[in-house]
């Protein structure tokens, strides 16, 4: 019925626009269901998870993504950009999580009810470049010694990637240099795969034809070929007949 009350067109006849909305005049929010704790300062949202998490009610891992309807509150302030609580009851066991807004590190923190899955990314491990934090920028720029160190760190790294950044564009250039040429060799290729497809289908179809059959049939194997040839549709009594003969021949 909720989501008839969204598109509701009836407007009692005792309504007065100039006193207000319909909504006032029937005594609701305009937000309705989700408003029911708006005195509280609480307003119920859809929350989607920015992170893996384990739930510490049921020990129940919880993708990212998966989304919840949460509680949504202001909880305090960071300079002017205001701290959100989100509180969410698991889905599998109904154990109450809170995860709040970092302003300061751009980031969502678990409070209570759940454990982040870590899946933080190590340049240093992973080696790519790090980035420098406003501690180290502001050290850096305030010292001309610091400053200094680091150009040269930085075009001594320069010249040993110059090899490895001088290969990847090599390869880069031997694979896709003539695109027309690629494209053209591509193109040859997938003409002759589809002319042994389409002479594969007919020796099939005849094959199918000519007994009658109404079931789809595999690709022909090697083994499937020495694997029938062994098999003998004699009797099994003709079988033991040709066999003593034959020892019998043997013996004499």
């Amino acid at each position: 019925m909720a989501d008839r009350k969204a598109t509701n067109k009836y407007y009692p006849p005792d309504w007065d626009p100039s006193k207000g909305s319909i909504n006032k005049f029937v005594g609701q929010h305009p937000l309705r269901e989700r408003a029911r704790k708006l005195d509280q300062g609480i307003l119920i949202v859809r929350f989607e998870l920015p992170y893996s998490v384990w739930c510490l009610g049921c020990d129940a891992y919880v993708g990212m993504g998966v989304r919840f309807n949460a509680e949504k509150k202001k909880v305090g302030n960071y300079y002017s950009t205001p701290i959100l609580s989100f509180r969410m009851k698991c889905h599998l066991c109904s154990h109450w999580w809170e995860i709040r807004t970092d302003p300061k590190n751009t980031q969502y923190v678990v409070i209570s009810g759940a454990k982040q899955k870590n899946e933080e990314w190590d340049p240093v491990e992973n080696g790519t470049l790090k980035l420098l934090d406003d501690k180290e920028r502001e050290k850096i720029q305030s010292n001309p010694i610091s400053k200094l160190e680091h150009v040269k760190s930085d075009k001594r790294r320069a010249e040993e990637e110059v090899p490895i950044i001088t290969e990847l564009k090599n390869r880069s250039d031997d694979l896709w240099g003539d695109i027309y040429a690629k494209s053209k060799l591509m193109r040859k290729k997938l003409r002759e795969e589809k002319k042994v497809i389409q002479k594969e289908a007919k020796i099939t179809e005849a094959l199918r034809s000519k007994n009658s059959l109404h079931i789809k049939l595999l690709p022909e194997k090697l083994s499937d070929t020495i694997q029938a040839k062994q098999v003998d549709f004699r009797p099994g009594w003709l079988i033991l007949l040709i066999r003593s003969k034959l020892f019998r021949r043997k013996s004499a």
